[in-house]
């Protein structure tokens, strides 16, 4: 969620939009996951806009956590999910809308979510992980619950971008050169990341396997 020190009408407007497109997301993957009814949508969008902030305030204290004394945050996750309830067959055919939407709200959550963890006292190191889990928690959690091995595990480039991204915010933060646009630049960073392992299907390292070998004597 938003930090003090990063309010402004275009981030605040930024935020719930991708709150808005990780509801839309978590309900459309927990529908294809799954034959769900109206309230395994409905849940399974508002965890994962939701779930990443709700970890990352109860780690650093914040209680109750910003999601619960906010309500336009509940509103839009809930708003989203149930657009994607009602209108899951259109949906369907824009999927690369929702990955973009998607992307962007990765993008953002891991700024804020690094932001705010340096407001609460945290060294830059902790804040970069927890900007990346306020970027990644919630869809772990819906991948959880649908039984499939969670997408950050085991997808592209999603937790790396979060990663970079979460750790330019704090660099500008720790420089004192913070403000909108050291934010905007550390999401578009995530952003174009993201996008790059989408567009050209580009993955993180993965460990070897050794082939099997016939030792059957004929």
């Amino acid at each position: 969620m938003l930090t003090a020190m990063a309010e402004p009408p275009l981030l605040l407007a930024l935020d719930l939009t991708g709150t808005f497109a990780f509801a839309l997301n978590g309900a459309i993957t927990g529908l294809e996951a799954a034959k769900l009814d109206i309230i395994g949508m409905l849940t399974l969008g508002m965890i994962t806009a939701l779930g990443g902030g709700i970890l990352r305030d109860i780690l650093i204290g914040a209680l109750p956590p910003a999601t619960f004394s906010s309500w336009p945050y509940l509103a839009v996750a809930a708003g989203g999910a149930l657009i994607a309830f009602f209108l899951s067959r259109q949906l369907r055919r824009y999927t690369l809308t929702i990955l973009l939407l998607d992307a962007a709200g990765l993008s953002l959550f891991c700024v804020t979510g690094a932001t705010k963890s340096l407001d609460y006292g945290l060294g830059p190191a902790q804040a970069v992980i927890l900007g990346a889990v306020t970027a990644v928690g919630g869809g772990t959690i819906r991948d959880v619950l649908v039984r499939q091995v969670p997408t950050v595990l085991t997808s592209g480039l999603y937790a790396i971008p979060a990663l970079i991204g979460a750790a330019i915010a704090v660099t500008a933060v720790r420089t004192g050169v913070y403000g909108v646009p050291a934010a905007l630049g550390a999401a578009a960073a995530c952003f174009l990341i993201r996008l790059a392992g989408i567009h050209y299907n580009i993955n993180a390292p993965l460990a070897r396997e050794e082939k099997s070998e016939d030792k059957t004597k004929e």
